[in-house]
């Protein structure tokens, strides 16, 4: 079973970045930049494909990276995570001892203080997918050969945020198995978000063109469900009503332009 890891960047001087990273696997590197220029490099025995592109958009590159991985299981990655010793065992191991599973999200520890979604194995639902973040999935890449990330989705992106969940959904509609194992492969390095500058209206606006996509039928209700349980987070930067209209505005653009497009 080979594994790769699938870096998404953005002005990588060299490939030696992944040394940073306590990347010691195989690995596709996605470096959108000013440039096309493909190179591969054999480095203490990893093999590396470096892929300059000017290109943008964060699901442009996790779907270029996904075109040039040949390998059994791909791991995504960003530029501020640090894998632990041994995380290619752990990945291959988990997917060795669960077989019938497509997808394994790991715990990627984002604070000291952060905890495991859950404590034991268990297998996700539709919902309970949502809660992943991008660099926690690993997948046997010929299990999703026929799904792609949403390019209006995501950093760099129309709709700054939500392509991996729009993506996890698409493969468990799809029929695909998933399986959370709360043992950790990563930390995150403290650093702003590459998309989350506060509740503002962008958010709001983005929220609602995302539930739309996800479920469109049930759309609405996410929308009202998400102004509820999510007041206390944002109460103190725009009212109850003011986020529930930005994002029915966010849905209905949303609608216009893909039935127009």
């Amino acid at each position: 079973m080979t594994l790769e890891v699938l870096l998404s960047a953005m002005f990588l001087k060299d490939y030696r970045y992944i040394d940073t990273l306590n990347i010691k696997t195989d690995c596709v590197v996605i470096n959108q930049c000013d440039q096309e220029k493909h190179e591969t490099f054999i480095d203490s025995g990893r093999n590396i494909r470096f892929i300059s592109t000017q290109e943008r958009g964060l699901s442009k590159s996790r779907n270029m990276a996904l075109k040039f991985s040949t390998a059994d299981i791909c791991l995504i990655c960003d530029d501020d995570v640090e894998y632990v010793e041994g995380y290619s065992e752990i990945v291959k191991n988990t997917f060795l001892t669960n077989i019938h599973y497509d997808i394994i999200i790991f715990h990627v520890k984002k604070s000291k203080n952060d905890c495991p979604l859950y404590f034991q194995q268990k297998e996700l639902s539709f919902f309970s997918i949502l809660k992943a973040r991008s660099v926690e999935i690993a997948f046997k890449r010929k299990s999703v050969n026929e799904i792609s990330f949403n390019e209006m989705f995501g950093a760099g992106a129309q709709y700054s945020s939500g392509e991996e969940n729009l993506f996890l959904f698409k493969c468990l509609q799809k029929g695909l198995k998933a399986l959370y194992c709360p043992i950790q492969i990563a930390s995150l390095r403290d650093g702003p978000s590459t998309w989350f500058t506060g509740f503002n209206a962008k958010y709001f606006h983005d929220k609602g063109a995302f539930f739309y996509e996800l479920l469109p039928k049930f759309s609405f209700f996410l929308i009202l469900r998400f102004a509820l349980f999510k007041h206390h987070l944002y109460k103190k930067e725009i009212s109850f009503f003011h986020a529930l209209k930005t994002m029915l505005e966010g849905r209905a653009a949303y609608i216009k332009e893909t039935k127009t497009g």
